[in-house]
């Protein structure tokens, strides 16, 4: 079967008018005509000998053929993309982009940083610090190459390997009423200790009200901040203790703030690397892959990362 000559341009148009879910929309945000952009759509369905989009009173939407379409126009813009970036800088080079965590990036986003410009110096590298469940939406979206995230969406064509588990710790400022002592502590103690914690929308939250439940005790959380640097000024403020995994652990140099382990066996967090498919994977992706691994099971191994152990 011969190939179709499809242009960059319309899987640009295809993949907008998808995403805002209106011609008229995409037309504004691309600069182009809407009669223009419906040309070019007509056109590429003439190509494809397929019908992509549905359209209607209310909206656009992708069919089940433009479903199927999207997956692979998005993963050619982005190469197409890595293309041009690697032309610009003037040599051969890779371009890679990777999502991690606010804990997470705490301890592990400058050790990479070092080790990916000791050992690959040409390959760009991007790096985007937000909530581990955005960073899933924008894996699946082909916006990132690699991630650290602490669950899994089912049915997603991820290569995910497991890298390390983190132990919680109790973190507070001494001048805190009532702030705990000792190496560790249950979590059964902790039920009058005012908490300051993320909201619903993270990971760590859900995790944390299991681990409550479980071990019977209704916390006492005072406050909700969702930002790691505000959370951890309201607790160095003696506002609130906060319970959270050992990178967060590792502000404790500069922070004055006490530590302590929560001694249930079931409170903890997985670290997954994701990734898309191997098959989706740049040269530099692969390469970086091997790095994030490396690195982290450094930071382990020289007890860089606290309360971290690798599986």
């Amino acid at each position: 079967m011969e190939p179709v000559p499809v242009e960059l341009r319309q899987l640009r148009y295809f993949v907008k008018i998808v995403e805002l879910g209106s011609l008229g929309r995409a037309a504004l945000e691309l600069d182009v005509g809407v009669s223009a952009l419906s040309q070019q759509i007509a056109k590429l369905e003439s190509e494809l000998s397929t019908r992509l989009l549905n359209r209607t009173t209310t909206g656009v939407t992708a069919t089940s053929a433009g479903l199927a379409f999207l997956h692979h126009a998005q993963l050619a813009l982005r190469q197409a993309d890595n293309a041009v970036l690697a032309a610009h800088r003037g040599r051969m080079s890779g371009y890679v982009s990777v999502g991690l965590p606010p804990t997470t990036a705490t301890v592990l986003a400058l050790p990479l940083i070092n080790a990916m410009r000791e050992r690959y110096p040409d390959i760009q590298l991007h790096l985007v610090e937000m909530l581990s469940g955005h960073l899933a939406a924008q894996l699946n979206a082909r916006q990132l190459d690699l991630a650290i995230l602490f669950q899994l969406e089912g049915g997603k064509r991820w290569s995910v390997t497991p890298l390390l588990d983190e132990r919680l710790f109790v973190i507070a400022s001494p001048s805190l009423p009532g702030s705990p002592r000792g190496e560790s502590i249950h979590l059964a103690e902790l039920g009058h200790l005012p908490l300051v914690v993320p909201s619903s929308q993270h990971g760590l939250r859900s995790t944390l009200m299991t681990a409550f439940e479980r071990a019977g005790v209704v916390p006492n959380i005072i406050m909700e901040i969702d930002g790691l640097a505000v959370l951890m000024n309201a607790v160095r403020a003696g506002h609130a203790a906060t319970i959270q995994p050992g990178a967060a652990a590792a502000l404790k140099g500069e922070s004055g703030l006490t530590l302590i382990q929560i001694a249930d066996e079931h409170v903890g967090r997985r670290n997954l690397l994701a990734t898309l498919a191997d098959d989706e994977l740049s040269p530099a992706a692969l390469a970086t892959r091997v790095v994030i691994t490396d690195v982290a099971r450094q930071l382990v191994s020289q007890q860089q990362w606290p309360g971290a152990s690798w599986i």
